[in-house]
């Protein structure tokens, strides 16, 4: 059974950072196409940033570039999400996504991931 688990959620003033870490653990030997997405209460899960397989390609949503950037370790099917500049609208709980689709595109639709960990939540006091 394919689980995912984040960690590195957390409170923080307004231009701080965080770091957002989520591992792959069951299905190992699978390579996955990995995401964040966020969510806040009474509104749809929305892609923050999406990665390949192998790391060559990312897409962040408009409000997030140049301020967090997406990294995989594909050997260990582990992706980070540095974020910089937090302002108080990123505040959210941010979910990882690990997809199966045989794909060389990023994936940047809900519907295209198989796996959600349980979320971590991010606060962002101004």
């Amino acid at each position: 059974q394919v689980q995912l688990a984040e960690s590195g959620g957390g409170l923080v003033q307004a231009g701080g950072s965080l770091r957002l870490s989520c591992a792959v653990s069951g299905r190992t030997t699978t390579s996955y196409y990995m995401a964040w997405f966020r969510q806040t209460p009474g509104n749809e899960r929305e892609l923050v940033a999406a990665i390949t397989r192998g790391g060559g390609m990312t897409a962040y949503a408009d409000s997030v570039k140049g301020r967090f950037t997406i990294s995989k370790v594909h050997a260990k099917n582990t992706v980070f999400l540095q974020m910089n500049s937090l302002k108080p609208e990123d505040t959210a709980v941010y979910h990882c996504a690990a997809g199966l689709r045989f794909t060389n595109v990023v994936v940047t639709e809900t519907a295209g991931y198989n796996y959600w960990g349980q979320g971590t939540q991010v606060t962002v006091s101004s």
